[in-house]
């Protein structure tokens, strides 16, 4: 069989065996929990201000708050620079 096949079956074993709690060269990334409910806190804005200000809907923050689901993509990255420089972030959102 070619290179390409190859490739993928032992991509698949690796696989197999990562899912079966096996040895295997599966490299997992967990992202780091955000809480979301301090960075907010950091801004000194009540919910419903931070959602109008981020344009993040309030039952989403909610949701994130209370730990049902998290933030991804682009909502993430916003709050990670929110949490880094709060200031700068809502000074850049003003103008």
């Amino acid at each position: 069989m070619g290179k390409a096949f190859t490739d993928i079956s032992e991509g698949l074993k690796d696989a197999a065996n990562h899912a079966q709690g096996k040895k295997s060269g599966v490299v997992e990334h967990t992202p780091e929990v955000l809480d979301v409910r301090a960075i907010r806190a950091k801004t000194g804005m009540s919910q419903e201000r931070f959602c109008a200000t981020f344009g993040i809907s309030l039952g989403t923050l909610r949701h994130w708050e209370q730990g049902l689901r998290t933030p991804r993509g682009a909502a993430r990255v916003l709050l990670k620079v929110v949490d880094q420089n709060p200031k700068v972030v809502m000074a850049a959102v003003k103008e």
